[in-house]
């Protein structure tokens, strides 16, 4: 591609022109800032922010330029796999292989109720849409159980959140005056726009203040003002001595309470009667400090609250997850600048409704998703209505979960397990079938974590590739299986497609009379929107044909909000998101809006949670922690850091630091322990051991040491030689600790010990 120009002498010269910007997102973390990049060939050449995005403006953080280590760093699975009997693959077609697998779910559905096949995935940090369209074939089947990463984390948080308003909240760190992280770092996990931006302002700025809870001196804790650094596992006995200096200095917000409560008596009498001073003293933070950020918490004009893996991984997560509410809730926090929100969603990220259980365990069942830790439970059983086979698409739990061993025995046991993917992860080598996924650049891609008030965006991503020969997009893969199980009458297509071409106002009465007269039909309703209404949209687009029926549903949901956006109807709201190269804001609330995303009746927050008000009141009766002489150390299993990114990209070549994922320690542990800066470690769990570098680092408190997440994930560069640099976490961990209320793993806190590797440890 070149330019011509032309001198002042009339001489005309060619040069190369410089490849043209296109806008996409990254795909690293939950922000899914907007990018902008050029292309040489296949590769993503440069990449920069993208200012045009409304979320991002042009903010992102180191781990948006290695994208092209996801794009061009892995060895890309180019043909359905089929596994012979001998466990080696081998090729085969897409007819083939799609017939083979409609086939055999199909079987086993018929035979056990497809409530036996289970479903993981369905998303990573940026690529949801193709998981949109999933249901059409597992509804299809009857199969009911599915879980991702969510429940890996999200599940307490959703339990206590549906209980006291029916939703989700998010804090406005841009404008609180107090902002509290519990357990969160997010200079390095970033979770919110222009996270670094937002921390930098907020330290700079005497009229505000940062309150952080971690055991770590993270980054974000050395910009704090009040840092109370608990002991690991204490995080319960420092939030119910916060939340009960806000009772018994009396700084609560009574006038909030009246107007806006329901079971605030039974919360305040318990808190009443927290001995604080004790409960300082176990967590390990001097009594004044925690009285001082709860009086900064009470004075503010606004707080704002963020929860993250370091309590929602560890013990007493979901009780951690109700005391945290306390701190703006009881202060009357909600419904003004700065404070804590409710908001709208494109689509929710789990179901609504009441808890369900699980067939084998019992296991709670909420948002929809599955704890992840009962799977292999659910799977290595005699129960008649054991899980028997399972869809896996763009997830590796096999890598991801809580013992990978016992994980990896329990997908063995299935009649049928299907993997779909980019690469031959781990979890792919144990599928019966592969099938190979286009990567989230060569096919039109978003995310659903629209998490923002009071606006709230979207960003469909065009594609910037074609998909290599042999792969497809996951919204094509669905397609075909669903034509497989043939449970939609050709008619049917045909008369949507007809009316399709006629304009959106024809497609939608027919739609809506189709489904009328045949009910069945909504459970494959995303199929149909993309073989009928997809072939309609721009070339490159069919991918993105579920998000009109999203669109439909915004409209109806939040008709106002959307108005203000700027859309007048759902079909407005879908043209713009088709058009936004950069997205679209889709919502936008006033702060009185917030009320209306209260789902009680009454509109009125309901407080009072039994169970963990019991929980907080035995917490005087208990010790924090659970190590012991055998296992003394605490270990935080997966700990992010500026060169990790989950198991999305498994070429280690993109790491230009901690390239063997360090085993941090304090310099009090390295010493008590023998272990030396830059030296080896075996570090060991009542499920297994592994070898580590040691990073001898102050930002770790004695008796605590962690890990990265993300690595021990193998690669096989160009020459065929296999690396898998660093320990897989959960090689460690252990499917059996979990929280009692939602099942979540207590990956921050698993009992441990070290010492030195080799002769020195083998002689100990």
């Amino acid at each position: 591609m070149t330019e011509t120009t032309e001198s002042s002498d009339g001489t005309v010269h060619e040069a190369p022109r410089a490849p043209e910007w296109q806008q996409t997102a990254c795909i690293l973390c939950e922000c899914n800032c907007g990018i902008e990049v050029q292309l040489e060939g296949r590769t993503l050449s440069r990449i920069r922010g993208d200012k045009a995005h409304p979320a991002s403006e042009g903010y992102t953080c180191n781990k948006a330029m290695r994208l092209d280590h996801y794009q061009n760093g892995t060895r890309r699975l180019t043909s359905p796999l089929r596994r012979r009997d001998d466990g080696t693959y081998e090729e085969i077609g897409w007819d083939d292989a799609v017939a083979e697998i409609a086939s055999g779910y199909q079987r086993i559905a018929g035979e056990h109720g497809g409530e036996s096949i289970f479903y993981y995935g369905g998303g990573g940090q940026g690529n949801h849409l193709g998981g949109a369209y999933s249901g059409a074939f597992l509804k299809a089947l009857g199969s009911r159980y599915r879980s991702s990463a969510l429940a890996q984390e999200k599940t307490g948080e959703a339990w206590v959140d549906s209980q006291i308003y029916g939703g989700h909240t998010r804090g406005e760190f841009e404008h609180a005056e107090v902002s509290v992280f519990v357990g969160k770092n997010p200079w390095m996990s970033q979770s919110f726009p222009r996270a670094r931006v937002v921390l930098r302002e907020i330290a700079k700025d005497p009229e505000r203040s940062m309150i952080v809870i971690d055991p770590v001196e993270t980054d974000t804790a050395k910009l704090a003002d009040f840092h109370l650094r608990v002991r690991p596992g204490t995080d319960a006995w420092c939030l119910a001595a916060l939340a009960a200096t806000l009772v018994q200095e009396d700084l609560t917000d009574g006038d909030f309470l009246v107007d806006h409560v329901n079971g605030s008596e039974p919360v305040l009498a318990a808190l009443a009667a927290v001995p604080i001073t004790d409960y300082a003293e176990r967590s390990g933070v001097e009594e004044g400090l925690i009285r001082a950020a709860a009086r900064r918490i009470a004075a503010a004009d606004s707080t704002a609250v963020f929860e993250d893996l370091g309590i929602q991984q560890g013990p007493d997560s979901t009780l951690c997850s109700y005391l945290n509410k306390m701190l703006w809730i009881l202060t009357g926090s909600f419904a003004k600048p700065g404070g804590q929100h409710m908001h709208s969603w494109m689509a929710p990220l789990m179901r609504p409704g009441r808890p369900g259980r699980t067939p084998v365990t019992g296991a709670p069942v909420i948002g929809g998703l599955t704890p992840c830790n009962v799977i292999p439970d659910e799977i290595l059983s005699d129960h008649p209505d054991r899980f028997r086979a399972m869809i896996v698409e763009s997830s590796n739990p096999a890598h991801s979960l809580a013992d990978s061993e016992r994980m990896r025995e329990a997908f063995a046991r299935l009649e049928l397990l299907v993997v779909i993917d980019v690469a031959m992860t781990e979890t792919a080598r144990l599928a019966d079938y592969v099938l190979p996924a286009a990567t989230q650049f060569e096919k039109p891609e978003a995310t659903f974590f629209n998490l923002e008030f009071p606006r709230n965006t979207f960003h469909l991503r065009h594609p910037l590739l074609e998909p290599p020969e042999g792969t497809l997009p996951e919204p094509e893969i669905w397609a075909r299986l669903v034509r497989a199980l043939e449970v939609v009458d050709d008619a049917v297509v045909e008369r949507l497609r007809a009316a399709a071409e006629e304009g959106r106002s024809a497609y939608a009465h027919a739609l809506g009379e189709a489904t009328g007269s045949d009910p069945s039909l909504v459970r494959v309703l995303p199929f149909l929107l993309y073989e009928t209404l997809g072939p309609t949209l721009p070339e490159g687009l069919q991918g993105a044909a579920a998000l009109w029926g999203l669109s439909q549903r915004v409209a109806m949901t939040y008709p106002d909000a959307m108005r203000r956006a700027g859309h007048a109807d759902g079909d407005a709201l879908f043209d713009a998101i088709l058009a936004g190269r950069s997205g679209v804001t889709f919502t936008l609330d006033e702060y009185e809006d917030d009320w209306s995303y209260v789902t009680h009746p009454d509109g009125r927050f309901a407080l009072a949670i039994p169970e963990l008000l019991e929980d907080l009141r035995g917490l005087e009766g208990r010790s924090p922690g659970y190590t012991d002489e055998q296992f003394p150390i605490v270990l935080s299993a997966g700990e992010r850091r500026a060169y990790t990114a989950n198991d999305i990209i498994r070429d280690p070549s993109w790491r230009k630091r901690d390239g063997d994922g360090a085993l941090r320690v304090s310099g009090a542990d390295a010493e008590r322990y023998g272990l030396t800066d830059g030296g080896r470690a075996v570090i060991t769990t009542a499920r297994g051991s592994a070898e580590a570098t040691v990073e001898v680092s102050d930002l770790m408190q004695p008796g605590h040491v962690s890990l990265p997440n993300g690595y021990g994930v193998d690669f096989r560069d160009e020459s065929g030689v296999t690396v898998a640099p660093g320990v897989a976490p959960n090689a460690l961990t252990s499917s059996d600790w979990r929280d009692p209320y939602a099942g979540t793993p207590w990956h921050k806190h698993v009992p441990a010990r070290i010492e030195p590797a080799g002769p020195v440890a083998a002689g100990a």
